[in-house]
């Protein structure tokens, strides 16, 4: 996280869970607060382990946790999560158009099961088809990684379909509450079609909610297979945008020793901090231009073994065969183009 990033968060929060002192001892600023909470979403470390490294009592570190989550999820889910406008409707679907060639795409849902520790006496509701126990992450997200939208606390037990049927999403799409664009033509075409958003076959087939075909029908269908494939290109945001997620708040590869409310708190909580780091605007691709003459230096790359080194080499040949096109000339590494 950014210095200025920290200190806009604490800016927020730091009213909510600043404590006074007492006669007894001082009470922990409001800082050194939220850098707990952040380091335990970091690292997903035991309340004891943190409890060590600031030397803080075990209960405390658990408190503050809970209570800075709580602040951050009060005084910035509106702001870093909030409800879409019709022209950040059209906007989110221009780009996923032009970055993942899907028209009229409002974003990705998908599912992410958070592990948990097995809630007392709760039976099999947080039992999931991982054999795990966990809660649910319900997301939607735009074609930059952030989210749009996130429901979370779902029992694991049930499937996509299931919570996303009794989700505040599912209702307001049906209600027609969420400021969904009009129909719009797809591109080149006269053909009117709805706004929709894309998940995978786990989902239900409605107006604005776009499955994939069946493999049965796709598998012999070569415009059913082409279909599949774009709809795979702009549903992969949500997966990419979980994968970000759990390796910034390494919590997530861990499991979550937190009750149920407490865990639905934490988890929103990263998803607000999600997109406050994330930047809102990406630049699009295919809109970078190879670079001009004299702006970019050919050096010779070491190897150094790994995936890394195999794609230096490859833009390295890629910079050789651009620069001998140009030039006609193959005394390449010593030159600028």
């Amino acid at each position: 996280m950014p210095k200025g990033t920290f200190e806009y968060v604490l800016s927020k929060v730091g009213a909510d869970i600043m404590k006074e002192d007492t006669y007894f001892r001082e009470s922990k600023s409001s800082r050194e607060r939220l850098a707990v909470c952040l380091r335990f979403l970091a690292t997903g470390d035991s309340y004891r382990s943190l409890a060590y490294s600031y030397r803080l009592g075990h209960s405390t570190v658990q408190g503050i946790v809970v209570q800075v989550c709580t602040a951050i999820v009060k005084n910035l889910l509106k702001e870093a999560i909030p409800e879409p406008t019709e022209d950040k409707w059209k906007k989110i679907s221009d780009q996923y158009w032009t970055n993942w060639n899907f028209p009229n795409c409002l974003g990705s849902l998908d599912g992410k099961h958070v592990e948990i520790e097995s809630p007392a006496n709760s039976g099999s509701l947080y039992f999931s088809y991982k054999k795990t126990f966990s809660i649910v992450l319900l997301a939607l997200v735009d074609a930059n990684y952030r989210f749009i939208w996130i429901d979370v606390g779902s029992y694991g037990k049930n499937s996509d379909s299931g919570f996303f049927s009794t989700s505040s999403l599912s209702k307001n799409l049906e209600e027609n509450k969420l400021n969904v664009p009009n129909d719009a033509p797809l591109p080149g075409t006269d053909i009117h079609a709805p706004y929709v958003i894309v998940g995978d076959e786990a989902f239900p087939l409605k107006r604005n909610l776009m499955r994939p075909y069946p493999g049965s029908q796709a598998e012999h269908d070569e415009h059913k297979r082409i279909f599949n494939y774009r709809l795979s290109r702009a549903r992969r945001m949500v997966e990419c945008a979980f994968g970000i997620l759990a390796q910034t708040f390494r919590l997530y590869l861990r499991k979550l020793r937190a009750n149920p409310c407490n865990a639905t708190t934490i988890i929103t909580a990263t998803c607000i901090l999600h997109n406050l780091i994330r930047p809102s605007d990406v630049a699009q691709l295919g809109s970078v231009d190879m670079p001009s003459a004299n702006q970019v230096n050919l050096l010779p790359l070491t190897g150094g073994g790994g995936n890394a080194t195999r794609e230096a080499f490859a833009v390295r040949e890629t910079l050789k065969n651009y620069f001998v096109s140009r030039t006609g000339s193959v005394d390449w590494q010593n030159q600028k183009i």
